[in-house]
């Protein structure tokens, strides 16, 4: 019997990986917004903010995309989300910081600066913080409905993993990395 072989690459992207605490307070915006919109719902545990999608590398690369995320020094902040917004393109809704602060920009530029600097391919789009919380939903141009704000502390970003499984998508967290305080 033949097997087919191990997939010799992993599906990854850098994240803001948000405490169990925060991305509670984030599904409980989904209840309303379904209501409203439709769609479904992305599960809880799965909530978080990509920094940078990379998509397809061979697994031996995960190390140099490691060492790329340590070369970087950003402070730390405090992130807000505290609107929700719609993309009728692809027919999501999302949350959004009415405030970017610019160390988030400085974060995901440097990322971008490193990964150019260790040749990785990776999706260039301008970046616009935000955490889907629902896909396949239908909305209007109207603002939605104001919902509490949900702030953490970005001590750190994250390296993840892309894993499908019984036809859903897993996120694996493979490593952390510091953000510096005091103007460090």
């Amino acid at each position: 019997m033949n097997h087919p072989p191990a997939n010799p690459n992993a599906r990854v992207f850098f994240a803001l990986w948000p405490e169990a605490a925060e991305r509670r307070q984030l599904a409980a915006w989904q209840a309303p917004l379904e209501r409203l919109c439709g769609g479904r719902a992305m599960r809880g545990e799965t909530l978080h903010n990509t920094l940078v999608f990379i998509g397809d590398v061979a697994v031996y690369g995960l190390e140099v995309l490691q060492r790329a995320a340590q070369e970087i020094s950003v402070e730390g902040f405090e992130l807000c989300f505290d609107e929700a917004r719609y993309w009728g393109h692809n027919h999501i809704v999302y949350a959004a910081p009415r405030h970017v602060p610019p160390q988030l920009l400085n974060l995901a530029d440097a990322l971008g600066r490193r990964l150019d600097a260790h040749r990785f391919q990776f999706d260039r789009r301008a970046y616009q913080p935000h955490v889907t919380l629902l896909r396949n939903a239908h909305w209007s141009d109207a603002p939605l409905p104001a919902l509490p704000p949900v702030c953490w502390q970005a001590e750190d970003f994250a390296l993840v993993r892309s894993v499908p499984r019984d036809g859903l998508t897993d996120y694996r967290v493979l490593a952390r990395f510091p953000l510096n305080y005091g103007g460090g």
